[in-house]
């Protein structure tokens, strides 16, 4: 699987270090849709703060991808639905520890949640 960055420089706002406008996937065999994963531990229960919460999503996210035989390293898309708008920096700074860096087509909207003490809520989608 290949893929390819696309952030043209005309006629559209530049990308900034943490995004990309689009990611081709070429050669793929699988697509992996991953639905909203919150920050809840393995009883159902939320992380006490946000911080506690980005880390078990990530966590669970991980948890998600390996029983599909997938990494971080598939992710080609990603949704990230906040409770509040304060919380975008934090949200962004825990998805570019978690990819290592990689850019990925990316987009945050703020939401109300189901359950108030939900946060965070991100979706993923992963090729391989």
């Amino acid at each position: 699987m290949q893929l390819v960055p696309h952030s043209p420089i005309d006629g559209v706002y530049p990308a900034t270090e943490d995004y990309v406008h689009a990611m081709e996937v070429r050669g793929a065999e699988r697509l992996l849709f991953v639905a909203g994963t919150m920050g809840l531990d393995a009883n159902g229960r939320p992380g006490a703060d946000l911080a506690e919460q980005l880390d078990l999503i990530w966590s669970n996210i991980r948890a998600i991808l390996s029983s599909a035989d997938m990494t971080v390293d598939n992710i080609v898309r990603l949704t990230s639905y906040l409770r509040d708008a304060s919380y975008s920096e934090a949200n962004a700074a825990a998805r570019v520890a978690a990819l290592g860096g990689r850019v990925v087509p990316t987009t945050a909207i703020v939401a109300e949640t189901l359950v108030s003490e939900w946060l965070v809520e991100i979706e993923v989608v992963a090729a391989g």
